[in-house]
Parts: structure tokens; sequence; C-alpha cells
């Protein structure tokens, strides 16, 4: 892939200019760009769920600008919102030269057996203690890919739980899925050792199933906007300290209210979903493990956290639990999700797990910006402008000029729009 820096105006090109771009700067043939213009045929929507009549399609853009592990990325993103792409993409631009640094843990997930009606739960937590490695072991399929691999079950923890119907004991069993999301994975083993842990504690088992919420297996980024970048960014509307210092304003606002932070996590989930879904992962695994992650210390808190450095200049950081696979499920049925992933260049989840967290970190750092100084409405309704020059029965060039006279006149509604086009 050539420098990101020539990809800066890419959002000014006709769709024929964007195809020609992407035929001369990445690797995807000819199939895979036929692919754009029909997608997912009904005979693979067909296989892929139950009860198909048709097929469902959401736009496909490219957010640009991203380095990542001084890597270039582009990065496809699936999304109905105006502005999300553009905002991602201008934030990793501020971040340039130095772009983004990320990691993430091993590819744990956790699932849960739980046994009801167990004679004595402490003696059971220590008999099932006692048999670890003999209950691993019996799980664990030496001849199976993921166990070759390096996967598989590598621990478990046995926990007496109270609920409303009494007392219950939990297995939390670890599972090393390697490059899978491991839903699948996890259940089996869960269901395989479910009859174990009967017989061991005279129990019964009951759920058998894995938790979203992942917290072994989480990812981070990291970003430092500079306060020359960001004064460059608004052409001196604001000074870079200005803008740092608005912007935290802001930030200890989420941090202190629960309704802010609900919004300022949902601004990250922008990104992190239009990804998600591109890449044919699930997102509301992802959202489900991300929301209850901000939520453990007992009060619902952001995702990410800013601070100043040493030099004054605006650091940004995000962690949340990132369950991603590249192999299995609909990153290999949906034909879109497999070009995405080979447009992202990803060889591991490991690895797409790291960029969709700064994917996160900088959808959450654009919206914050946006409202800390300009508003958010002033890019967003540009954008929405085209959306509405679209319901007033608008094509082609109709769209673009329609759009740009409501935004000039700050008078973005369908009827200005229906005037427009008489």
């Amino acid at each position: 892939m050539t420098s990101q820096i020539k990809w800066n105006e890419f959002h000014k090109k006709s769709l024929q200019e964007k195809i020609d771009f992407l035929k001369k700067n990445t690797h995807l043939t000819k199939e895979e760009f036929t692919l754009l213009e029909n997608a997912l045929s009904f005979e693979t929507a067909n296989n892929m769920i139950e009860n198909a009549i048709g097929t469902f399609q959401l736009p496909l853009g490219i957010a640009t600008n991203f380095k990542i592990n001084g890597i270039e990325r582009l990065i496809p993103f699936v999304i109905e919102e105006p502005s999300v792409v553009a905002a991602a993409s201008k934030a990793a631009e501020i971040t340039l030269p130095q772009g983004f640094t990320a990691s993430t843990d091993e590819p744990i997930m956790i699932g849960q057996v739980q046994l009801v009606n167990v004679p004595d739960a402490k003696k059971a937590i220590k008999a099932i203690e006692a048999s670890k490695k003999k209950l691993i072991d019996s799980i664990n399929d030496p001849s199976s890919t993921i166990f070759k691999q390096g996967g598989g079950a590598k621990n478990f923890e046995a926990k007496i739980i109270q609920t409303t119907r009494g007392e219950c004991v939990c297995v939390y069993l670890e599972v090393n899925v390697q490059d899978a999301m491991g839903a699948n994975t996890v259940n089996s083993m869960c269901e395989k050792l479910a009859p174990l842990l009967e017989e061991l504690t005279g129990g019964e088992a009951r759920l058998r199933i894995l938790s979203n919420l992942a917290v072994k297996r989480l990812a981070r980024a990291k970003a430092v906007w500079t306060k020359d970048n960001l004064e460059k960014s608004f052409k001196g509307e604001f000074t870079g300290e200005e803008i740092i210092e608005r912007f935290l304003d802001c930030y200890a606002f989420a941090e202190a209210d629960p309704y802010r932070a609900v919004t300022h996590n949902k601004g990250i989930m922008n990104g992190i979903d239009a990804v998600v879904i591109a890449t044919g992962n699930d997102f509301r695994a992802i959202e489900a493990g991300a929301h209850a992650f901000a939520s453990l210390t007992g009060r619902y808190k952001p995702l990410t956290k800013y601070y100043k450095n040493k030099n004054g200049d605006l650091v940004g950081e995000i962690e949340l639990p990132l369950a991603l696979g590249i192999v299995g499920g609909a990153t290999k049925t949906h034909p879109l999700a497999q070009m995405s992933l080979k447009l992202l260049g990803v060889k591991t989840a490991k690895e797409l797990a790291e960029i969709i967290a700064c994917v996160g970190l900088a959808q959450n750092f654009a919206a914050v910006r946006a409202l800390s100084t300009e508003g958010i409405n002033r890019g967003h309704m540009r954008l929405h402008a085209n959306n509405i020059a679209v319901m007033a029965g608008a094509k082609g060039e109709q769209i673009r000029k329609i759009a740009e006279k409501m935004y000039e006149e700050k008078n973005v509604k369908l009827e200005r729009a229906k005037e427009l086009m008489k």
C-alpha cells in the first residue's frame, strides 16, 4: 500500500476514481471489486441465516490515515451514520507521523458451567479444584487444529454463586481460542465438561455457554495529539492549548456523569461496530462486553482516558474487551467480510483487535474534539445535508449542489431541499 498521504483527498473522488485508485494501491482482485456491486447473493444469505427473504445493505466506506504500530492501514467501515468515517480519518491524520500504538492480551475466552442442586457446595469446589488437570485433559482434543496451534482449555476457577433461587456452583473455564472469536469452541468444551462436573459434584448442570465479558482478552491503544497538530487542524481558530483544555473539561464530565459517559462510549462504538460488521464479526457481543466492562467498578465509566504529557500534548488511551475472529462464521461465508480482512492486511485476530481498538480511540477523540470546540453539528450537518437532498428527490450532481446550498444557509431541512429542487 502506498503512503497514507496520498489518500487525503480520497473522499473527493468519484466512485470510478475511488475504484481505480484502490486497484492501483491495494491487492484486491478483479473478482473482489465485482463484489462491491453485488456483495451478497441470496444463495449465500440463505445459507447464513434461516427464513431468508433477501439481503439488507449498508454503506461500505474506507477510513484513511491510520498508522498503527508503524504500519499504515486502510480500514473498512460498514455504517449508515454520516460523518463517522470522515471523523475517524481526521482523528487519525492528526496523530501523524507517529500514529497509534496498540497491544492485546492472549485470545482467552471464558466459558461458564452452572451447577445447581449440589449437595455440598464447598466440598464440590475442593473436588473440582483437585481434579483440574484431569478435567482439562478430558476436554482438550490433541488432534484438533486449535490445540495443535497452542490453543485449547488452559485453566478454570470454581465459585459459589448466590442467586434468587438459592446457591449454585459455577465453573469459569478459560480457553485460548487462537484466531477464532471462540463461541463455538468454548460452548463445545462447556458441553463436554458439564457431565464430568455433574459426576464429580452430584449436582445438575444448567447453563453451559461462553461469556461475552471477555476480561482476559483485552485490547489497548494509545495516541498523542500534539498541540501543534491540533492547532493546525482548526487552521488557527483555536490554539493547541485551548483545544486541549476544552477537550479535558469534556472528558472530566464523562468521567463524573454516567449520562454523558454512555454517549461518550456510544461514540467509541460508532467506529468499533463499523469495522466489526465489515469483517463479519459479532457486533452485539462486542457491544455487550464493552458496556459491561465500562461498569465493572460499580459505576458506568468511559472506556477511554485522556491526560496531558510532560510536553503539554494530549494523550488518549483505550482499553476494552474485543473478542474477534478471522476464521469461521461470517468472516468466512460473507465475501465482503473476506475482502475487508484482505484490505486490512491482518494475519491474526490479535492484530485485528489492535486495529479496532485504535479505531475506537480515534472515533472518540474526533467526537470530543468537535463537541469541545465547534460543536458536533458543524461537520455532521454537512454530510446530513446530502441525505436530506436525496429525500427531496435530488440525483447526481443535484445532491451536492443542494446540500452545499442548505449548509451555507444553515437551513438543512427537507422543506428547503424541496424548494431548491424546484
